[in-house]
């Protein structure tokens, strides 16, 4: 059995696949102060409630906090007695090519949205993620990633408003009534809403035109259904897109080594 790890910014996923699919995922938040030893309490009492009981023989890590790995590979090794793949690491082989900039670092993640990406859909694509950060990954026909574009995530920007204005609440995103807002509340989940459905729309429109050519526009991330509710601005969303690339990038080095 394969133990999938995704670690963003904000939380971490843990999802066991069986060769056919996934029979279980949890989540908690990223602390990179977890030692191995909580990481295994927490997930063995979790697939006990589930009544899932595997041996897990093999996992991989995708992770954008290097200073959780560690305790990651502690946990493989301790209790799974297991060494992982870790995506971006040398060991760790890609079934895509990258071509950005000599010296740039791409985040794991992105790598990994891009092989899920080729995966099911093939290239020309290009895939929004809704994170910490809104990301935009550009897929070539050939699967290569070539680059994107880093945007300031919903949440992240809705905190930042609240934390630089003193009069301003905190507030949760959702879909306005009306454009123009009636009180502040409405006001800021309008500005919001109506400036990432123009963020979106406007860069993967611009990604084509510098392309020259059509594009399909992938989703993901807990936001992309509420943006998607309004203007078709995707042409497809995938809930677990990162836990499929993971299980593609397991895969390739299995046969590859």
């Amino acid at each position: 059995m394969l133990l999938a790890i995704d670690c963003g910014n904000t939380n971490t996923v843990f999802s066991i696949w069986d060769g056919e699919g996934f029979i279980g995922t949890w989540r908690t938040s990223t602390e990179w102060q977890r030692t191995a030893d909580q990481y295994y309490v927490w997930l063995s009492t979790l697939m006990k409630f589930q009544n899932i009981d595997v041996t897990i023989t093999d996992m991989i890590i995708s992770s954008t906090v290097p200073r959780v790995v560690f305790n990651l590979r502690v946990l493989a090794d301790r209790y799974f007695n297991t060494r992982p793949y870790v995506v971006g690491k040398a060991d760790c082989m890609l079934p895509v090519g990258v071509r950005v900039d000599e010296g740039t670092q791409v985040g794991p993640d992105r790598l990994v949205n891009t092989v899920a990406g080729f995966d099911l859909y093939g290239g020309d694509l290009i895939m929004v993620d809704f994170g910490t950060a809104t990301t935009f990954d550009v897929v070539d026909t050939d699967g290569a990633y070539i680059g994107g574009v880093i945007a300031p995530g919903v949440n992240l920007s809705l905190e930042a408003l609240h934390n630089a204005a003193a009069a301003l609440p905190h507030v949760d995103i959702t879909k306005p009534q009306a454009v123009i807002g009636t009180n502040t509340v409405a006001c800021m989940q309008s500005g919001v809403f109506w400036g990432y459905v123009g963020l979106v729309r406007e860069i993967c429109a611009r990604i084509k035109a510098e392309r020259a050519r059509d594009m399909r526009v992938i989703s993901t991330g807990g936001l992309a259904p509420l943006f998607q509710q309004t203007e078709r601005l995707f042409d497809d969303y995938q809930d677990d897109l990162t836990m499929h690339g993971l299980t593609v990038i397991y895969r390739y080095n299995k046969e590859n080594n």
